[in-house]
């Protein structure tokens, strides 16, 4: 009888083992809609990059709606990132990419906890870089501290610069129902389809997604937010300085609207004519499909897109982007999700004031003497300084607030947030928290951006964001035990959350309301007071 047992557990310990070893070895390897993958271990996160999610978009590919992506025989190994997209990278870019750009882009990555389980919450990341730069791969935007809080994370490439968002009368015929000129955006989509349709093997749940984006990519978020293309492929969506109220400033496919910029294919025309194609008909698409991704960069980044007259960028096409998403918010036209949404304070903005009249003149009847007491306090009459104060609150902090509002009054959960912790070993050179500087401290990756001059009071910081943003990607509220509690969002107190300078998380009634009510006011703040064009 003791025999008969102890056969049993032998045969019992035996099986245990041989499944215990096939369950870790099936943990690496995952079956896509496209073929095996064979993942990567470290510790406690298994991660899966460089996964194809649509076709190559070259050759005949090049400014059409993203394909599906080829099939693989075998395993495909997913253990490095693929090829960011093609662009021109710059000097002194805080997410230096990791590859080396090129056309064939359209890949994603996934990282997931190794202990395994199912109908996990899923965020999904969209970089930014003012659609002409950036990637998934730059070490910053890893996401393992995200795994290790239970989280199914996912990023992904998509087109930039004249590849992304590009308009011209012969694509227009060619393709004439459309989707035209938001390619980058139709990659977005095809990205988030491809997450419904596989994350369930990674083990997320494809029914509790979260996007989230900085930048351009927040900006993103605003058209996934009122795109009917996107409908139903997210849950939640956070918003790192992403504006809110224009995004295509006027720019449509094909008319000029009264006053605002030209129409996109229109500056596509441009483009053509610089590279040294002329006409408008089939000849002149092939010609451009030709051209080497060299030509059709053109030397365009952050650094040279300003001013230029042969990049657009978005555009109101009628089909991914429908309307300014100010609009679109007002009209209660967007996906009804709950919401996260901030900036930074000392973030992005461009003045052209040279004197104080330049500065007071944009806020029409308001006072001067108001103005200058909500905008320079201490009277330094420092042009330079207060117009970067009224740009950035125009560019981000205002429309961040505007969308908050908008949604919570429209029944949507909104929690909002301010930035304002500057990394010890880099106070001295910055005054405050800049644009994309809280990127690190919300992945809680910041050895890649501060090496070893990391400071406990910092590694404090990063493990209250990462523990906020995770909490609101699985529930809706960011809220959890051991943390300061974010008020929801109501216009009546216009409470947020400040990431402080002194390293706390501080819930209160937001301190720069003056400013931004009078900026709200500004008679050029609002979308809505601008004159539509003929798409």
């Amino acid at each position: 009888m003791k025999r008969g047992i102890a056969a049993v557990l032998v045969a019992g310990l035996a099986w245990f083992v041989s499944h215990a070893a096939s369950a870790a070895s099936f943990s690496q390897v995952v079956t896509t809609e496209s073929g095996k993958l064979q993942g990567a271990a470290a510790g406690d996160v298994l991660s899966f990059k460089g996964i194809p999610f649509a076709a190559p978009p070259v050759g005949d590919l090049r400014w059409r709606s993203p394909a599906p992506a080829p099939h693989w025989d075998g395993i495909r190994q997913a253990t490095a990132y693929g090829h960011d997209c093609m662009q021109k990278p710059f000097p002194g870019d805080s997410a230096p990419l990791a590859t080396e750009p090129s056309e064939d882009c359209l890949v994603l990555n996934v990282w997931r906890p190794a202990a395994g389980g199912a109908k996990l919450p899923v965020m999904v990341w969209i970089h930014g870089g003012g659609f002409v730069n950036g990637g998934s791969s730059p070490a910053v935007y890893d996401g393992s501290q995200f795994a290790r809080q239970g989280i199914v994370f996912v990023s992904f490439n998509y087109r930039l610069g004249r590849f992304g968002f590009f308009a011209h009368p012969a694509l227009s015929r060619e393709t004439p129902s459309g989707p035209l000129a938001n390619y980058g955006l139709m990659d977005q989509i095809a990205a988030l389809k491809w997450v419904k349709r596989n994350i369930a093997v990674f083990g997320g749940d494809s029914r509790n997604v979260t996007i989230f984006g900085e930048s351009a990519g927040g900006i993103s978020v605003h058209m996934l937010m009122t795109a009917p293309a996107a409908k139903g492929l997210f849950r939640k969506a956070i918003v790192e300085s992403g504006g809110g109220r224009a995004v295509a400033v006027g720019r449509y496919l094909r008319a000029q609207a009264s006053g605002e910029p030209p129409s996109a294919e229109a500056v596509g025309l441009a483009f053509a004519k610089s590279v040294g194609v002329e006409g408008e008909d089939a000849a002149a698409l092939a010609a451009l499909r030709q051209l080497p991704a060299e030509k059709i960069v053109s030397g365009l980044n952050l650094v040279t897109m300003f001013g230029s007259t042969t990049f657009a960028g978005p555009a109101v096409d009628g089909k991914i982007v429908v309307d300014e998403p100010e609009t679109l918010y007002r009209a209660g036209k967007t996906a009804h999700v709950a919401l996260m949404a901030g900036a930074n304070n000392f973030d992005i903005g461009f003045s052209r004031a040279h004197s104080m009249d330049d500065l007071v003149a944009p806020f029409g009847t308001a006072p001067a003497q108001q103005v200058l007491a909500a905008y320079d306090p201490d009277n330094t009459g420092k042009v330079n300084q207060i117009g970067m104060r009224m740009a950035m609150d125009q560019m981000m902090l205002e429309p961040a607030r505007f969308v908050a509002k908008t949604l919570s009054g429209q029944g949507r959960p909104v929690y909002e947030y301010r930035f304002s912790y500057v990394a010890e070993s880099v106070r001295q050179k910055y005054p405050g928290a800049m644009h994309a500087s809280e990127i690190p401290f919300v992945f809680d990756t910041l050895h890649a951006a501060y090496s070893d001059k990391v400071t406990p009071q910092d590694e404090k910081v990063a493990q209250g964001m990462n523990a906020y943003w995770a909490a609101f990607a699985k529930s809706g509220d960011p809220n959890g035990p051991g943390r300061p509690k974010w008020p929801v969002y109501d216009a009546a107190r216009d409470a947020l959350i400040e990431f402080a300078a002194s390293g706390e998380a501080v819930p209160e009634p937001d301190p720069w309301k003056a400013r931004l009510d009078l900026t709200e006011a500004r008679p050029d703040q609002s979308a809505s007071t601008k004159p539509a064009g003929d798409r």
